[in-house]
């Protein structure tokens, strides 16, 4: 995977689309409130950071919303009332991501949409029974294809709309860093601005100093304001967010497409209106491309299921990356020299794919190589277990197969999002080796090896294992069946040594404090 990261490029959108009034290439109403707080225009880095987001294509309506509560904040009391007012209340607990907010944004581009002949919000009785039936079968067949136990799951037919809804909270959750980091970057930008206001240098702005009440200190309204900042920047994030889940979920055919475990072990979802869309545009019968999707996601599902650490590994590899995520304001500056700040379509084009430091961290540069040798692997893996579950049932299961690789290749929904908003390209980019791989250690040593290579991370492969998968295999050839089990059960006596150890000091903890009861 390259290392260059590059977020979404704000020329893509029409140019026509855009409001050229405001001089920073913002709408005029962002600039207003902006300068109402803090007495001069918006900074080009402040300017560039919400362009590469998309902030600039806000609805002007809710941006003077969110002018109208400041007011009104700031009219209600002194400075603790008003400290209280921007710093608490509002947002997902402990998270700098509005998961209200992002939600109705999402649900405002689902039914948009759903007025084009998407079902909004409950799947028809005989579409919800068709999916039924598909996972069903799918479920026996992949029970054929591989050694990997089936779970208690049960079949559902969602709308975009339930799609939404379910997987909003952890998409919030690993987003959240880049929020925190967001709102963090637009502070600094304005820190310049407001420190004048605070010593002095410059008058408060009219509409601020109409807005605080006689006596109030300057220096600590200030205080409040970039905290204020802080708060609708990662508002501002939070409706981006919820835009770009909405569009994703008009594109997601099933309920972890997406290559995340974003449904629960128990849900084997599938999104009636998207297959038949797919089915029409490849002129395929529609219950032969449900059945083949439900063959994949019961794979991926079950894989997520009888895997317990897999799923978790993928997403901590996410966090980790985005958690280190920095925003390169040196480079933005860097960028503006020389460029009319007046013309919007040239600032644009002078920042686009300088919003995030063009460096991966070494931290991000290990989540990066765990999350693409993962991705690459779990898709491997059901790639393979579909076209063994399906290439003797289904006549067009080659044709779909290759209908699937070509969306991955033109960049899968996972990775528009994930580009967009984190920087990060969630694309299984070697994805045929891990294909490979896969069939090479069914070809030589059986389907049960194949599978077994889950059993715990330690023997699964990893990102070098990609570079020379056949060497993978030789080398598990050469360890015999009894030492597997030797090491395997090592590496089990291992852990459950840590369980004990960890379950001592908790009782140890219960004894001198008699108040607790720990569960086991």
């Amino acid at each position: 995977m390259s290392d260059e990261i590059t977020p979404r490029n704000p020329d893509d959108s029409d140019p026509e689309d855009r409001d050229p009034s405001g001089q920073s290439g913002l709408p005029p109403e962002l600039e207003k409130m902006f300068e109402s707080l803090t007495g001069g225009p918006v900074p080009p880095e402040m300017a560039g950071l919400m362009s590469s987001f998309g902030i600039d294509k806000m609805d002007p309506g809710v941006i003077q919303q969110a002018m109208d509560q400041v007011q009104s904040m700031m009219q209600s009391g002194g400075p603790g009332a008003l400290l209280g007012d921007l710093l608490g209340g509002a947002g997902s607990p402990g998270g700098a991501v509005d998961q209200t907010a992002a939600l109705t944004a999402a649900k405002a581009v689902v039914t948009g949409a759903g007025a084009a002949g998407r079902t909004l919000e409950e799947v028809e009785d005989s579409a919800a029974r068709a999916v039924s039936e598909a996972v069903r079968i799918a479920s026996l067949w992949v029970d054929e294809a591989t050694s990997l136990p089936a779970h208690t799951a049960w079949a559902h037919a969602w709308t975009p709309l339930n799609w939404t809804e379910e997987t909003m909270p952890l998409w919030s959750e690993l987003v959240d860093p880049v929020a925190k980091g967001l709102a963090h970057a637009m502070s600094q930008a304005s820190a310049g601005q407001l420190g004048r206001l605070t010593d002095g240098d410059a008058p408060l702005p009219p509409e601020l100093a109409g807005m605080l009440p006689p006596g109030m200190d300057v220096s600590a309204v200030m205080g409040q304001v970039q905290g204020m900042l802080e708060r609708m920047s990662a508002g501002m994030f939070s409706t981006q967010l919820g835009q770009a889940i909405g569009t994703l979920s008009q594109e997601v055919l099933t309920g972890s497409d997406v290559g995340l475990p974003l449904v629960p072990d128990d849900h084997i979802v599938l999104l009636p209106d998207a297959i038949r869309d797919l089915a029409a545009g490849l002129s395929i019968d529609e219950a032969e491309v449900r059945l083949y999707l439900a063959v994949r996601e019961v794979a991926r599902t079950r894989l997520f299921a009888q895997v317990p650490w897999l799923g978790p590994q993928v997403l901590a590899a996410v966090r980790d990356y985005a958690a280190d995520i920095t925003f390169d304001l040196d480079g933005i500056e860097s960028q503006l020299q020389g460029v009319d700040l007046q013309n919007p379509e040239a600032l644009q084009s002078a920042l686009s794919g300088s919003l995030f430091a063009p460096t991966p961290s070494e931290a991000q540069t290990r989540a990066l190589d765990r999350l693409e040798a993962s991705l690459a692997l779990i898709e491997g893996w059901v790639d393979v277990v579909a076209e063994d579950a399906t290439s003797r049932t289904l006549p067009s299961s080659g044709a779909l197969a290759e209908a699937i690789r070509r969306r991955r290749a033109s960049g899968g929904p996972g990775e528009k999002v994930f580009r967009g908003l984190v920087g990060l390209d969630l694309r299984p980019r070697r994805l045929r080796d891990a294909a490979n791989l896969f069939r090479a250690m069914a070809d030589k040593h059986g389907r049960f090896a194949r599978d077994d290579v889950w059993q715990h991370p330690d023997m699964a492969p990893q990102s070098a294992d990609l570079d020379d998968p056949l060497g993978y295999v030789e080398r598990f050839g050469t360890t015999t069946s009894d030492e597997m089990d030797d090491e395997l059960a090592r590496l089990l006596d291992g852990a459950r040594s840590e369980d004990d150890g960890r379950s001592g000091d908790e009782n140890n903890g219960d004894e001198n404090n008699g108040d607790e009861t720990r569960g086991a």
